[in-house]
């Protein structure tokens, strides 16, 4: 795809600022959670442990979104041109986040939050295809980190930023600062995105195809189970701040912004080492995770320990996050634009399990930081299951070597073939 080199920034630009924008909506929810649930939950101030718990369906609800949304859109949109549908999927972040800022009602609010998640997964599919366009041959890894380093870096800014503008202005400003920023990703679309014609020859048939491979099925069950153990902890980040380190409430938004460092550099490395082989970076970062989360679990009441370990936990996860969806990219073939979709469908599974997990030990009285344990678990569990799927296909190459040829498949929407040849 042929580009000027000012366009070409500004088109990779837009792209990642919608991810920034699904980035800060997502996790500034749980700096505001308290905020929202003091607000929104009756009785919360007289228990804030069942309270907290209850608003965490706030984050659950988000997560269902992307969960429904993310291959219905996929199979819905496999026709449409990569442009309209980032169009289209950016007009309706702006109009559910700003539902979300206006709701009177838990209920209501809850709702919203459900209709915002809806787009997150064909979106990031989308982005990550479409930045995989305009990067060129041999850098599937790379345009999957780059379409995803708007959300880590909403992590650095957008999550802290939200999180105070929530705590000086109301919890509800939030989400109408998030839409504001959706409204500038979609003129910024419309402006600078390549025009590539869809593919009228896709149907549900073929899309869903995909989905007779076992190695597929056990790399979705990998991000529904094991990133449940990141959110676990993330989701209660603000209570474990206050709670448990005792810190003013101040520090969320720089414990938050930690979490997001660790992701930001974590990204970076997943997508490069995504490129030369997924089967390692697999392998060595799953139990970085694993141990992390046990140590956090151990020392997080210790604030300088607590930051620390939430730096690796971040950075852990965004290592797995493009690296998994790489490779579920490459097992769904045609049905690329289905695949990237489907893995942030589950990794927000691993959202809404972490998060109702989480919040169902804390309202049992075992503590705020029994979340982390519950994490080890989770994440033990899914790194089992990713050694499953890679055992399946041991004798086949699936990394990236001296060769990485990536055909993107004429006109298609659906997405991009890759061939690769393993370093010897």
């Amino acid at each position: 795809m042929q580009l000027s080199p000012p366009r070409r920034f500004l088109a990779l630009f837009t792209l990642a600022l919608g991810g920034f924008g699904i980035g800060t909506t997502e996790f500034a929810t749980m700096g505001i959670l308290p905020l929202a649930g003091v607000d929104l939950v009756p009785g919360f101030e007289a228990d804030p442990a069942g309270g907290i718990a209850h608003a965490g369906w706030m984050i659950t609800a988000y997560a269902l979104g992307v969960v429904v949304g993310a291959p219905l859109v996929s199979i819905w949109a496999a026709k449409l041109s990569q442009r309209t549908l980032v169009l289209l999927l950016t007009a309706a972040f702006t109009i559910a986040n700003l539902a979300s800022g206006l709701m009177p009602s838990f209920e209501l609010t809850t709702l919203a939050r459900f209709v915002a998640g809806i787009p997150h997964g064909a979106y990031f599919g989308v982005a990550a295809l479409l930045a995989a366009r305009i990067m060129g041959p041999g850098r599937q890894g790379a345009g999957v980190a780059l379409a995803l380093s708007g959300l880590t870096i909403a992590n650095i800014i957008g999550v802290p930023l939200g999180t105070w503008l929530g705590q000086v202005a109301g919890w509800r400003w939030t989400y109408v600062a998030v839409a504001v920023i959706f409204l500038i990703t979609l003129v910024l679309a419309w402006l600078v995105l390549p025009r590539v014609p869809g593919d009228p020859t896709r149907d549900a048939r073929s899309e869903l195809r995909a989905f007779r491979k076992p190695q597929l099925w056990l790399m979705i069950a990998v991000g529904c189970i094991g990133f449940g153990g990141f959110f676990a902890v993330y989701s209660y980040a603000a209570e474990i701040v206050t709670r448990v380190a005792e810190l003013p409430p101040s520090a969320i938004a720089w414990l938050l912004a930690t979490i997001g460092v660790g992701m930001t550099i974590g990204n970076i490395i997943g997508g490069w080492a995504a490129d030369r082989s997924m089967r390692r970076t697999i392998i060595i970062t799953f139990p970085v995770l694993i141990g992390s989360l046990a140590l956090f679990a151990m020392l997080g009441w210790q604030p300088v320990a607590m930051f620390a370990l939430a730096f690796m936990i971040g950075g852990a996860g965004s290592v797995l996050n493009p690296t998994i969806q790489a490779r579920i990219m490459r097992i769904a073939g045609d049905a690329a634009l289905l695949g990237a979709a489907t893995n942030h469908a589950a990794f927000n599974v691993g959202n809404a399990l972490g998060a109702a997990l989480g919040g169902a030990v804390i309202a049992a009285g075992l503590g705020y930081l029994a979340p982390a344990w519950l994490g080890v678990g989770l994440a033990s569990a899914g790194f089992l299951l990713a050694l499953w799927s890679l055992a399946i296909d041991r004798g086949a190459p699936d990394t990236a070597a001296h060769t990485v040829v990536a055909t993107v498949l004429g006109p298609t929407t659906a997405g991009i073939e890759v061939i690769h040849h393993e370093r010897p």
